[in-house]
């Protein structure tokens, strides 16, 4: 089925002739252009050798890259484990880790920095919004204390 044509300029549509609905919002903001996803394993397991620091929501993972990584601004990593729960647990609790990070690392991350976020059971998806944000923050600035 084709949708109907949108009359002719000037003149008036009758009940059932209207051009076919077209969504006027604005495009969503995208992430921050300085941040990207990480999805290589490798990545990930150069973060696990590196720093870590756990918070009650969640435990974050961090490493300055090398000079020689072509890469530049912030990456992050997201992963939940089994003990998290089902799938559904584990989804739930990524999508609050990724609007977490989208909020925080802006402003609190290091460009030339690799973070993982892993999601906790029983925390990560149950826990007030505000306190996953603050445990970020302070998981960070702890991060980046001990390194220079």
């Amino acid at each position: 089925m084709t949708p109907p044509e949108a009359p002719e300029t000037g003149t008036t549509a009758s009940v059932g002739e209207t051009p076919p609905a077209v969504s006027v919002c604005p495009p969503q903001a995208g992430p921050h252009p300085d941040i990207h996803v990480m999805k290589e394993r490798a990545d990930f397991l150069r973060c696990a050798r590196a720093g870590r620091q756990g918070a009650s929501g969640m435990m974050v993972q961090a490493r300055q890259r090398r000079a020689d990584e072509a890469v530049t601004g912030i990456r992050v990593g997201f992963t939940c484990t089994k003990k998290v729960g089902n799938a559904v647990a584990r989804n739930r609790a990524k999508r609050r880790l990724r609007e977490v990070a989208r909020m925080v690392l802006p402003e609190h991350g290091r460009d030339g920095w690799d973070y993982v976020l892993i999601g906790r059971a029983d925390a990560t998806a149950t826990r007030p919004f505000e306190d996953l944000k603050r445990d970020l923050i302070s998981a960070l600035k702890k991060l980046h204390q001990t390194r220079p």
